[in-house]
């Protein structure tokens, strides 16, 4: 009983003196001094988190979160310290880690964080248990203890992201006679094991956006890298984030798999798109699109998805009626879209480099508000671009010069003289 009363109070003791020091003026420290007590302070939030995680341990041992009516240590820890779901799990799985007493005593001492903890036990549980198994392997027990010594060095020159990689190759560190033939069997369990967990989703719309989650093997993950790779290079004034450079390259893919004809038949016709949008026949304006998914979209939207994406516009009148389902060249397909390759040879904005198998083919003259689809009211623009002539507030034009080909009138603000332009990346090839 006095131990207990004595560990509780020296803790209670501890934690007050922190939060006296958490509220202190830090003005008056040097700059040396705030780097070594932002390593301090790091270092104590490590240690707590320990004596936080060998509590959870001590109760689950004990039975404490049944007995109290928990199915799991994790809804126990959110009831008793009123924390989210992740804090919960995270905690759960320090508890787990920190089971191997060198690993937990190396986060004490300073000489690895939690994170790296979590590495590196990772590293040793993936381990095979039959490396003795392996010809010319030394006891399996020996090669996990080596390991272990070696991981724990490493966690003072690396971060846990980059530790995870030297761990998979662990083997060539401690035991490079049999790395390889171990590393062959370990890849060919673990894609066995992840094979099924594949998986993609796609939240309902929040907000006008819509969340997407999922998880791939190497092999796939691989396969997608590759195909938004040659999609994400930024260029002279991208102003785009990598994860925005990454969802325009998906979005591209996408549309490029719409155009094609190698997508398998969906409802007895061509995969499409369909929208269908209020049209006020006084105002001669069209209103809010919606998609055959029960998506809104901003009349914008629907006029720029109307040019050239196997979008089938349904135009409705006030009462709802049917007024018309599509014009039947509408979409620039076959011989006419081969002579828009020939002419434009890519993305004709002034500067794009987008080949055309990447572009859309815009309508000058809206196909919305009844331009034709031939070759003199089309131009082949990439997404971003076509974006771009379709918000009024760019300001871009287009027109025809004398030769059929498309002429690019810049806003003021980009050339005050609006001299026309034209893309000469794709004429010089």
């Amino acid at each position: 009983m006095f131990y207990s009363r004595f560990m509780l109070a020296r803790l209670e003791q501890l934690s007050k003196e922190a939060a006296e020091l958490a509220a202190a003026p830090l003005w008056p420290l040097s700059d040396h001094d705030v780097t070594g007590m932002l390593h301090a302070a790091h270092h104590l939030a490590q240690v707590a988190t320990v004596l936080q995680a060998r509590l959870v341990r001590q109760a689950c041992s004990r039975g404490i979160p049944a007995a109290q009516g928990h199915r799991s240590a994790k809804g126990w820890l959110r009831s008793v310290l009123l924390v989210d779901p992740q804090p919960a799990r995270e905690l759960v799985a320090h508890a787990d880690v920190l089971q191997r007493p060198v690993i937990g005593q190396a986060v004490l001492d300073g000489r690895a964080d939690l994170r790296q903890a979590a590495v590196i036990a990772e590293t040793l549980d993936a381990l095979p248990d039959d490396l003795a198994l392996t010809d010319g392997a030394a006891d399996t027990f020996a090669i996990v203890e080596q390991a272990e010594v070696v991981l724990l060095g490493m966690a003072g020159e690396f971060p846990a992201y980059q530790l995870r990689r030297v761990g998979e190759r662990i083997l060539d560190h401690v035991a490079p006679e049999i790395a390889d033939q171990a590393a062959a069997a370990a890849l060919a369990r673990q894609e066995a094991r992840v094979h099924p967990r594949r998986g993609f989703t796609m939240s309902l719309p929040v907000n006008g956006m819509v969340r997407l989650s999922g998880a791939l093997g190497l092999e796939d993950a691989a396969v997608v890298q590759a195909a938004l790779h040659p999609l994400c290079e930024p260029g002279p004034e991208d102003k785009r984030t990598p994860a925005q450079q990454r969802a325009d390259a998906l979005i591209e893919i996408s549309r490029l798999a719409l155009r094609s004809t190698e997508l398998p038949v969906d409802g007895g016709e061509p995969p499409q798109l369909s929208v269908s949008v209020a049209y006020d026949p006084l105002a001669r304006a069209w209103g809010v699109g919606t998609t055959d998914t029960g998506v809104r979209v901003s009349p914008e939207t629907v006029r720029r998805l109307a040019c050239d994406a196997r979008i089938l516009p349904i135009i409705l009148g006030g009462q709802g009626q049917i007024l018309n389902a599509g014009r039947r060249r509408r979409l620039a397909t076959g011989a006419l879209r081969r002579a828009l390759h020939v002419r434009d040879r890519g993305c004709g904005f002034p500067g794009c480099d987008r080949p055309p198998r990447w572009a859309d083919a815009h309508h000058v003259w809206h196909w919305a508000d009844g331009g034709p689809t031939n070759l003199d009211n089309l131009v082949l623009l990439c997404v971003r671009h076509h974006k771009v002539l379709h918000d009024p507030r760019a300001g871009w034009r287009i027109r025809f010069g004398p030769d059929r080909r498309p002429d690019f009138i810049p806003p003021p603000d980009v050339d005050p003289y609006q001299k026309p332009c034209r893309n000469q990346y794709h004429q010089r090839q």
